[in-house]
């Protein structure tokens, strides 16, 4: 179980841009749940995956997995634990570097470092096992730059990376936002396929609603650093598209869009 208690932010504190996001904050997700969160710019989705991730601080408050508290633990230790795929596909891969060096940096997250190859000869059949689950030929392009690939084509690689090694729980930042419809669909399709084959307690940022509605077994929508809506399996399977467009409206009228 992945659990934020009493979480205070504030951005920019002490000059005339104060704000403060979220004042005492309390969200609880359990294992295998797969989250999907919506919200108006603003809202506090992001921020609330970069508290998770400990991409930034925040003044007050808890966060733990289990038992453990992991308030103070930097970014790169939860990252043992934690996959993540971001909005913008470069931010997933390197794109100075061959799908298989790519893949193998992957391969070799959390493990010490040393004056060994970086890839490894016997490794190789199972990388392009894993690239051929994609249908997009990457399997025979090892030794192509994955600067010279689609955003598509990363990004189906930056979901594969990021859940290569065992993890508990999967981030989503957006990750369709960035790609034509038909590509974003086949990562919909990818992510569900992946989350459900290894399990993965997982949360997913999105402005596509439909996503929202059609994948996970929750739904929770942010306002103004709060939870406004919080739906979970029979009832959010009630939801209808409606519904939910309503609710969205009614925030962005009363936030001035």
């Amino acid at each position: 179980m992945l659990e934020l208690k009493g979480i205070h932010k504030i951005y920019n504190p002490g000059s005339i841009n104060e704000m403060c996001l979220f004042d005492n904050f309390n969200m609880g997700i359990d294992e295998g749940e797969f989250v999907s969160v919506v919200g108006s710019n603003g809202s506090g989705k992001t921020s609330m995956l970069n508290i998770i991730c400990g991409s930034i601080p925040i003044e007050a408050g808890e966060i733990y997995i289990g038992d453990k508290n992991i308030t103070k633990e930097p970014e790169w230790k939860r990252n043992e634990r934690i996959g993540r795929v971001y909005q913008n596909p470069a931010m997933g891969t390197c794109p100075t570097m061959t799908i298989l060096e790519n893949m193998a940096l992957a391969d070799n997250k959390g493990k010490a470092f040393d004056l060994r190859k970086g890839t490894t000869k016997s490794r190789i059949p199972y990388y392009k096992e894993l690239l051929s689950q994609l249908n997009l030929g990457l399997e025979d392009k090892l030794k192509t730059k994955v600067g010279s690939l689609s955003g598509g084509q990363r990004q189906a690689m930056a979901l594969l990376m990021s859940t290569m090694t065992p993890i508990e729980f999967l981030i989503l930042d957006e990750h369709t936002a960035a790609l034509d419809p038909k590509t974003a669909e086949l990562i919909m399709e990818l992510t569900d396929k992946i989350v459900k084959e290894k399990k993965l307690t997982t949360i997913m940022v999105t402005h596509n609603l439909r996503y929202a509605i059609e994948y996970g077994n929750r739904l929770v929508m942010m306002h103004k650093g709060e939870s406004v809506l919080d739906k979970k399996y029979a009832e959010k399977d009630a939801m209808k598209m409606d519904d939910i467009l309503k609710m969205f409206n009614e925030i962005s009228i009363e936030c001035g869009n």
